[in-house]
C-alpha cells in the first residue's frame, strides 16, 4: 500500500502502466473537446468574465482556457472547470456518481501556468500526464469515500476538490505536512451542495466542479503559506482505509466512462435503448403515439418537462430523448437554441412517460439502466431490452469514437488547429510537448 501523500509526491511516469497512459490521453482529448464546445455557452462566458473581474491576477497569473486573459491560478481553475461542466459531455465514474477530470485538468494547467512550468519546460508531457492520473486517482477515491460517509448526495465539487489540491500540492512542491493540510482545507471547503436540488431545479450551478477546482487550488496555496486545515476524513478515517489500500496498484482512471451525448449520464441509457429500437424497427417519429421509459429513481427525477434553457435540457431525460427520436442525433444544436425551439421535439415530449422500476433503482449506481416501450399509432408495440449507456469498460467508446466526438466538438477551431490540438493530446509525452499543447489550449477561439 502507498499512502496518499507519498503517492502524490512519489508517483512517476515510469510507474504508469501503458493502459493508464493511454487512458489519460483519451481523457485529455475528451475534456479538451468538451471545453471547446463549453466555451460557446453563456455559462462559460459569465464564468470567464467573473474570473477576470473578481479572481484577477496577483503576483502570479494563469491564462484562461481558449481565452488567453490572465487571472489567478484559482480563478483559471474555476473558469476552466465551469466551462467543461457547462457542456455535459465530460467523463465520469459510476461509483462517484460524478466527475473528476472536469476539475483536475483545468487545475493542473492553471497552477502549472501560474508557476511558469509550461514555458520553462519544468512540466513536460510526462509530468503533465502523471499529474492528471494522480488527480483522477485521488479524486475518484475521495468521491467514493465521501458517498460512503456523508448522509446526502453531494455534487462532484465536494470531492474533486481533493484531487485538485493533490495536483497543486505536487506542483508547488509542498512537504508532507503541508500537503496534508492542503487536502484537509480542500475537503473542508469543497462545496457539499445537494446534487438532487440541481436535478430538480436545473440551473447554472450544475455539478459544483468550478467551486471544487477553486477550493482545491486555493487550499494548496494556503497550505504553502502555512494555513492549516482539519484532517481530510475521506482520506484518513479508519473506516475508509479499504478504499485507499490499492492506491498505486489498481488504477481507477481506467474505470472512467465517456459520454456519447452531451446530457446527464442518467438519461443516456434511455437514448441508447431508443437508438437500438430505431435500428431494429421501421417507423418515423410521426408514427409514435406513446414512449414509456422505465428507469431508476434518480433518472426519473430528471423529468420530462419542457426546458427553458440548455441547462434544463442537459439535466433532463424526456427532452433529449424526444430530440433524439425526432432528429436521430443528439448534439449541441439539439440541446441549444435551435432544439429548444423545435415544435416537433416539443410535440414528441408530450408523448413521453417516465416510470420508476424498483429493480433498476436497486442496481444504481453501479449500473444505470433503462427500458423503452414505444406504442405506435398503428397499435404496434416495440420494446427494448434493459439497456445501459455506451462508454464504460463493458461497452467502451473506441479511440475512433472519441476522435469523432472531438472532431465534432472542436469543429469551430478549423481543420488545422483542431488536428494539431487533438494530435497533441493523444501523443503527449511521446511526440508532442506540454508547452506546445498549452499554447493551443490557451489561445482564444
Amino acid at each position: 500500500m502507498t499512502g496518499p501523500i507519498d503517492f502524490i509526491h512519489g508517483l512517476s511516469f515510469a510507474q504508469l502502466p501503458p493502459e493508464v497512459v493511454h487512458q489519460a490521453r483519451r481523457c485529455l482529448l475528451d475534456l479538451v473537446g468538451v471545453a471547446i464546445s463549453g466555451r460557446q455557452t453563456a455559462l462559460s462566458r459569465i464564468a470567464h468574465d467573473f474570473a477576470v473581474d473578481h479572481l484577477g491576477a496577483g503576483r502570479k497569473s494563469a491564462r484562461l482556457l481558449f481565452d488567453g486573459r490572465r487571472v489567478s491560478a484559482a480563478g483559471a481553475a474555476f473558469a476552466g472547470a465551469t466551462t467543461i461542466d457547462s457542456f455535459d459531455a465530460h467523463d465520469g465514474h459510476a461509483l462517484t456518481k460524478g466527475h473528476a477530470g472536469v476539475a483536475i485538468m483545468p487545475a493542473l494547467l492553471a497552477v502549472a501556468d501560474a508557476e511558469g512550468m509550461l514555458e520553462d519546460g519544468a512540466l513536460d508531457g510526462e509530468a503533465l500526464l502523471t499529474g492528471l492520473v494522480l488527480g483522477y486517482e485521488i479524486a475518484t477515491r475521495a468521491g467514493i469515500a465521501l458517498h460512503a460517509s456523508a448522509c446526502d448526495y453531494h455534487t462532484s465539487g465536494a470531492w474533486n476538490s481533493l484531487g485538485c489540491a493533490a495536483v497543486a500540492a505536487r506542483l508547488l512542491g509542498l512537504d508532507g505536512e503541508r500537503t496534508r493540510h492542503a487536502l484537509g482545507i480542500a475537503e473542508y471547503h469543497g462545496p457539499r451542495s445537494q446534487m438532487m436540488r440541481c436535478i430538480d431545479h436545473p440551473t447554472m450551478v450544475k455539478d459544483g466542479s468550478g467551486w471544487g477546482a477553486l477550493a482545491g487550488v486555493s487550499a494548496a496555496y494556503l497550505a504553502k503559506d502555512s494555513f492549516t486545515g482539519a484532517p481530510a476524513v475521506t482520506l484518513e478515517a479508519p473506516e475508509q482505509a479499504a478504499i485507499w489500500a490499492d492506491l498505486g496498484e489498481r488504477w481507477l482512471i481506467v474505470d472512467q466512462y465517456f459520454k456519447p451525448w452531451p446530457v446527464c449520464r442518467w438519461a443516456q441509457p434511455a437514448i441508447e435503448a431508443a437508438s437500438s429500437l430505431l435500428g431494429r424497427h421501421q417507423f418515423e417519429a410521426s408514427d409514435i403515439d406513446l414512449i414509456e421509459v422505465e428507469t431508476f429513481h434518480q433518472a426519473v427525477r430528471l423529468g420530462a418537462q419542457l426546458p427553458a434553457s440548455t441547462e434544463m435540457a442537459q439535466y433532463a431525460i424526456g427532452f433529449p430523448l424526444a430530440a433524439f427520436m425526432v432528429r436521430g442525433r443528439l448534439g449541441a444544436e439539439e440541446i441549444g437554441g435551435a432544439g429548444l425551439a423545435d415544435p416537433a421535439i416539443k410535440e414528441m415530449l408530450q408523448r413521453i412517460r417516465l416510470v420508476e422500476a424498483a429493480e433498476l433503482s436497486r442496481r444504481f449506481p453501479a449500473e444505470r439502466l433503462a427500458r423503452l416501450r414505444i406504442v405506435l399509432k398503428s397499435g404496434h408495440v416495440a420494446e427494448s431490452d434493459v439497456s445501459s449507456a455506451r462508454g464504460d469498460r463493458r461497452r467502451p467508446l473506441t479511440d475512433a469514437d472519441l476522435w469523432a466526438k472531438f472532431d465534432l466538438y472542436a469543429a469551430l477551431l478549423g481543420n488545422e488547429r483542431r488536428a494539431q490540438l487533438g494530435h497533441g493530446c493523444m501523443t503527449l509525452a511521446e511526440g508532442s510537448t506540454a508547452w506546445r499543447l498549452s499554447r493551443d489550449l490557451f489561445a482564444p477561439i
